[in-house]
């Protein structure tokens, strides 16, 4: 009998997928192993800030520390990541995350912090190294449209999971075994990962028309004026570029979600299992988010675009609720409603633009993608930092998040005007 059709997007697709997939597998298991790890690390990372300063501003500068190089980089890792292969700048950037992680062993008083601040723009360097090359080679490693459509699905529902499992698994180790095993664990995450990249066998063809790349070519401009000039051809990419940029400006929660758990609904004194129940949610959210987003478009560029116009809805809706959430619990329920939206408007953006973009730009194009994302959502986090310090209600804040979500929202409608969708995307 003949197997159902990957469209089906079902968790049968996801699972055939894995299975008939050697290099998405491999890449799949590396997603999941470094991920968990990240996930584990990052609650410890906020709990650790907010008991050794006392300040909302600790956690907004490590945000900014996370995100803002990224926008400063991209450019480079773009370029990088059109010229060299992708598997081994992976690879590359895991061994690396290895030591850098391991440093935060280090720091154990308040005079300490500085050394935090370093690590974590370190780390971000080679994220931002990273995450481009994962998804630019993708489409490299899947055989159908369907079939991409299906790998950014289960990726970002891979993603949600790591974080709701570690979210809640790291605050749990923390407070049983202390925050060092949690870094440890995190550097044994980034090694496994790097071990299954290595075993990936991919023909990467995109720098095939290049000569040898050459240190100086990473000063080189002109590259990167080659891939803006590219992107302006066609203003559907400009517009499918937008949207994390207006996922950004729903980016103070990652300042929000600490402070409610330590000042709103702190459990025994404490907002660490709090923050891990928050994130979880988050977690929770963005899974059946991403496992709605393949039932809903089934590879229907229409719904697609429809998609992420409710997508944005949801989530300036589900911030407007947390800032009047009475109880943690209710609070994670809309924390889980906004991520549901933001991790449906990721999926469908990425494949748009995947379907959009030929391969030798793809670098170029996801590092911009992800930069604008983390320029407004930096920003955001900064300044939610400081107006909590000078005293603005969390849960003002909040609910001003939910009104700024509706700024993509319409955005996002308005562009559909002049989204000429008869004309057929560029060959992958």
């Amino acid at each position: 009998m003949a197997e159902a059709p990957a469209s089906s997007y079902s968790l049968t697709a996801y699972g055939r997928l894995l299975r008939d997939n050697r290099e998405f597998r491999l890449l799949w298991s590396s997603q999941v192993v470094s991920e968990l790890g990240d996930w584990l690390y990052a609650v410890c990372i906020y709990s650790l800030l907010l008991q050794l300063t006392g300040q909302a501003k600790s956690v907004a500068l490590a945000i900014v520390l996370q995100l803002l190089p990224q926008v400063f980089v991209a450019p480079t890792a773009g370029v990088i990541n059109d010229r060299l292969n992708r598997r081994s700048v992976m690879i590359f950037a895991d061994v690396c995350r290895i030591f850098i992680v391991l440093g935060m062993l280090f720091v154990k008083t308040a005079d300490m912090v500085w050394l935090i601040w370093l690590l974590l723009l370190l780390e971000t360097i080679m994220w931002a190294l990273f995450e481009p090359g994962r998804s630019a080679i993708i489409p490299n490693i899947t055989r159908s449209p369907d079939e991409l459509l299906v790998a950014n699905a289960l990726s970002s529902s891979t993603w949600a999971i790591n974080l709701a499992l570690g979210s809640g698994i790291g605050g749990f180790i923390a407070y049983k075994f202390g925050r060092d095993t949690v870094f440890i664990l995190n550097a044994i995450s980034f090694a496994v990962s790097a071990a299954l990249l290595w075993r990936m066998r991919v023909r990467e063809t995109h720098s095939d028309h290049h000569p040898p790349f050459r240190p100086i070519d990473l000063i080189d401009f002109k590259p990167i004026w080659e891939g803006v000039q590219y992107v302006r051809r066609d203003g559907r990419m400009i517009a499918t570029l937008m949207v994390k940029a207006g996922m950004g400006l729903l980016g103070a929660h990652w300042v929000l979600l600490p402070i409610f758990s330590e000042r709103v609904f702190p459990i025994n004194g404490s907002g660490t299992l709090a923050i891990s129940l928050l994130f979880s949610s988050r977690g929770v959210g963005a899974l059946f988010g991403s496992f709605a987003a393949g039932y809903w478009a089934k590879n229907d560029e229409a719904k697609m675009r429809q998609a992420i116009f409710y997508a944005f809805l949801i989530a300036a809706a589900s911030y407007a609720m947390l800032s009047a959430a009475p109880t943690l619990a209710l609070a994670c329920l809309s924390v889980a409603l906004g991520h549901f939206g933001t991790s449906m408007a990721w999926v469908f953006s990425t494949t748009l633009l995947q379907n959009l973009t030929e391969d030798r730009f793809r670098g170029r194009v996801f590092s911009a993608d992800f930069g604008g994302l983390f320029l407004v959502m930096s920003a955001l986090s900064y300044a939610a930092g400081h107006l909590i310090d000078l005293g603005v209600p969390v849960r003002t804040l909040a609910l001003a998040t939910g009104a700024l979500g509706l700024v993509p929202a319409f955005t996002w409608l308005a562009s559909q005007k002049s989204w000429r969708s008869s004309e057929s995307p560029r060959p992958r």
